[in-house]
């Protein structure tokens, strides 16, 4: 047995086109472009590279782009100065503050200064506590993308046995909860929990959101299973050449594909779908800002663009 490959990278197209759609009928029906404005503080090249591919997407699906920059040295207070005027801001609906942060920020100061309603990223505390309470919430945009790549591969989720290996703030607690609304029965693991194999083991959904490359290997999988890597882990890779290195996931893949049956690549799976998740977001945002209709379930459209 194969495993079937995820595309996230051809999902992640479909749901960028979904989006750029929705953006051009409500611009078309309301006259107004939602806007999305990211800050960068430093100079970090995977940053910048990120950031101004942020720009380009957010462009071509026909909304405003709004960047703003600061060097590595700017004062905590500078930070906060733009976060609030961002706020205020009538066409900004998303704000994004690109992390990390020098070490002389605080992060959750930063990211607790923007406005809920504005937090595309969904970190905020009350974004956070809505999507745990089960009300509408702006959802971080990696367990968001990886829900829509699972239904858009098994359907219903209802009552199939999900474990989160992994328990950040940003990927491991949010997609936990989003499996719980999907009826999952869900486990949340780490690198401490005993037998951490065996409880794998268990799951008809394996989420590998821990950060350490191909932790988890091929018989810790379920015959069958569904598994989302979401780690991306840059390795030494000396069969490319001295000094070359290369991308790999949390899951041990060339194992793992043997025995799921289905799993994304790294790269190429969850990756892809961070982005075009960040521009569902902003879109959600605009219309919740104005009390207008939500945009159409992103899932199905993606479905009928890929069918």
């Amino acid at each position: 047995m194969t495993a079937r490959i995820i595309d996230g990278k051809a999902f992640a197209v479909a749901l960028s086109k979904a989006v750029a759609s929705s953006t051009a009928a409500i611009k078309g029906a309301h006259g107004f472009t939602p806007g999305l404005a990211v800050v960068l503080v430093g100079e970090d090249p995977a940053s910048s590279v990120y950031v101004a591919s942020k720009a380009r997407e957010t462009v071509a699906a026909g909304m405003n782009s709004f960047e703003h920059k600061l060097p590595a040295d700017a004062p905590e207070s500078e930070l906060l100065d733009i976060i609030a005027r961002l706020n205020a801001d009538e066409a900004v609906d998303g704000i994004l503050v690109q992390l990390p942060l020098p070490k002389h920020i605080d992060t959750n100061k930063v990211l607790g200064a923007i406005s809920p309603d504005k937090d595309v990223d969904g970190f905020h505390v009350i974004n956070a506590g809505r999507l745990a309470t089960g009300q509408s919430s702006l959802v971080p945009c990696t367990p968001w993308g990886s829900m829509l790549l699972l239904k858009a591969t098994l359907g219903s989720l209802s009552g199939l046995e999900a474990v989160v290996v992994g328990r950040s703030n940003i990927v491991g607690k949010p997609i936990a909860q989003l499996l719980l609304a999907a009826d999952c029965t869900v486990t949340i693991a780490h690198s401490r929990t005993r037998d951490l194999a065996e409880v794998c083991r268990r799951a008809d959904i394996l989420i590998a959101a821990v950060g350490r490359p191909e932790m988890i290997r091929g018989d810790w999988i379920k015959q069958g299973a569904t598994v989302i890597d979401v780690g991306i882990n840059r390795v030494p890779a000396p069969e490319k050449g001295e000094g070359k290195t290369k991308l790999v996931g949390d899951v041990a893949f060339a194992e793992a594909k043997e025995v799921a049956g289905a799993i994304t690549p790294v790269p190429g799976g969850v990756g892809p779908m961070t982005i075009a998740s960040l521009l569902a977001n902003t879109l959600t945002a605009a219309t919740r800002r104005r009390g207008l209709p939500e945009p159409t379930d992103f899932a199905d459209a993606c479905a009928r663009l890929m069918a």
